[in-house]
């Protein structure tokens, strides 16, 4: 058989992960998306820039920083155990958080991109008709900017997929745990598997293309 057991399972749990990453991405980047879209403040740079760092940084320098700040003498850490909630690093939770953080330009940007595009008239059309800003920007705002959400959500997603450095320092490889499909090709190919390894890096291949393929599906036609 191509696929072992271990195969799947780090198959679920890479699947798990991206879900779980691109729900809680989208439910918390979306007011922070508006407000980059919108915003007139001095922080605006700042606060984008942050969000857009790991667009620049390695993977395992995100990872490390991640780990230092979430193991048992990082601020994170302290707090969390503080909470009795434990450490978050090699648990499925802490997979998480780190996935979040290094997939959140993949939310933030096409969001941003997709609000900035909406220009002010819709909005003031709304208002003018008695609406209040919640109503318009559940009414409004939200459906017209639909194309910019299945962006982010499938970019988020694919990009979680695909994850491996952050993962691999802030996860490491326990089986059922944290062992995902990239780290799952990593262990093949050490261990010499070249035919499992190629089972499963040619169906990311696939995956990839089909993701690219549907965005370039999804972009309006002129």
């Amino acid at each position: 058989m191509p696929l072992t057991a271990e195969d799947f399972a780090a198959i679920r749990l890479t699947l798990q992960l991206a879900g779980v990453t691109t729900l809680l991405l989208m439910l918390l980047c979306t007011p922070l998306a508006w407000w980059l879209a919108h915003t007139r403040s001095r922080w605006a740079g700042p606060i984008g820039a942050v969000v857009a760092l790991p667009l620049v940084l390695p993977p395992t320098v995100i990872g490390f920083y991640l780990l230092v700040t979430m193991g048992p003498n990082g601020p994170i850490g302290q707090f969390t155990q503080a909470l009795g909630l434990g450490r978050l690093p090699f648990t499925f939770a802490g997979l998480v958080v780190g996935s979040m953080i290094y997939s959140m330009p993949f939310t933030v940007q096409p969001l941003q991109r997709a609000f900035e595009a909406l220009g002010p008239r819709p909005l003031e059309a709304a208002a003018s008709l008695g609406a209040g800003p919640l109503d318009r920007f559940f009414s409004v705002a939200l459906p017209l900017a639909r194309p910019g959400f299945i962006t982010a959500a499938v970019l988020t997603f694919a990009h979680t997929v695909g994850e491996f450095g952050v993962v691999l320092m802030l996860g490491g490889n326990i089986p059922g745990v944290t062992r995902v499909v990239s780290v799952q090709i990593y262990d093949h190919v050490e261990a010499m598997e070249y035919g499992q390894a190629h089972w499963l890096a040619a169906g990311m291949v696939v995956f990839s293309f089909f993701i690219l393929l549907t965005l370039n599906w999804l972009q309006p036609k002129k």
